[in-house]
């Protein structure tokens, strides 16, 4: 990929590849529903902070093999959105919207959701596998990485686990629920890279943290209209949450001291500045602005 494609331009690129991939050869016996699924589940992309994240990470380190990045960033974003349409089944969430449209349960129905989100599991861990004979210890380190923030015990498996506690160990359930694939973008972008990604987990906690209070800040003060899914779940659902833990005005104190942290965590690398105003520019896209749209 040349240098000068601008990063979304090349996600979009390594993502659509993949699902395309991921629903068949043109003119296979596929089931034609469950294909169409998978491409309605991932379209529109949504922010795809996790992937931009990964790819910067990758640059910030040299990104010498972009094959194996984008093949990175590619199955990362696939896992992601294989778990929003877990999380929007019946037995979870029940929600009928996700980025402004029909979730994919109320559009297809619940089996073939179910079909949806474990299909593209699959194919994100194939999707490193393709990509791994270009530089196997990397591959088999990106693997390695992703299963660890994906399955048990530290997952986001995990994370939806924790719901089903009597009692929520929250900093757990945090790190997993929500943390855990920003981990995942940090360490896969060092490691895509050849760079070791234990250091750069810090990073990856504390842009997972700040997103899940930034999350929670929105689904408390922004209507449905404006999220593009139900608002209110966490109330609803009975779910910990910064609001509820410190008010409006402390969860924003807490969300700008969290990214502070993630700044001057970011391990040195050769791209460290350009790595930091990545990380900025998140911050002002998860950061609620004014005036708040308030629930009636």
């Amino acid at each position: 990929m040349p240098p000068q494609t601008p990063l979304k331009s090349r996600i979009h690129t390594a993502v659509t590849d993949a699902v395309t991939r991921a629903r068949g050869a043109q003119g296979a016996a596929v089931p034609a529903r469950l294909s169409e699924a998978l491409d309605y589940a991932t379209t529109p992309g949504g922010a795809r902070i996790r992937p931009t994240i990964l790819m910067s990470v990758a640059l910030a380190c040299g990104d010498d093999r972009p094959a194996l990045t984008d093949a990175a960033a590619a199955s990362l974003e696939l896992i992601h959105c294989a778990s929003l349409v877990h999380d929007d089944l019946p037995c979870f969430d029940d929600a009928d919207l996700r980025r402004g449209k029909p979730s994919v349960h109320r559009a297809y129905s619940e089996p073939l959701a179910v079909l949806t989100g474990d299909s593209l599991i699959i194919a994100a861990f194939d999707e490193l596998a393709r990509a791994a004979a270009e530089a196997p210890e990397r591959g088999l380190s990106l693997i390695r990485i992703l299963a660890a923030r994906t399955g048990m015990p530290g997952g986001i498996c995990a994370g939806q686990g924790w719901e089903s506690e009597q009692t929520i160990d929250l900093s757990a359930y945090h790190c997993s629920k929500t943390a855990a694939l920003f981990v995942a973008a940090t360490q896969m972008g060092a490691a895509a890279a050849g760079a070791e990604p234990d250091p750069w987990a810090e990073l990856g906690l504390r842009i997972g943290e700040a997103f899940q209070v930034a999350d929670d800040l929105r689904d408390a003060l922004y209507d449905t209209d404006a999220l593009g899914k139900p608002a209110g779940q966490d109330d609803r659902h009975g779910r910990p949450s910064a609001v509820s833990e410190l008010g409006v005005s402390g969860a924003m104190k807490r969300l700008d001291d969290i990214l502070s942290g993630a700044i001057a965590s970011i391990p040195s690398c050769p791209g460290e500045a350009m790595l930091a105003q990545v990380v900025r520019a998140q911050a002002e896209a998860l950061t609620p602005v004014a005036p708040v749209i308030q629930r009636g």
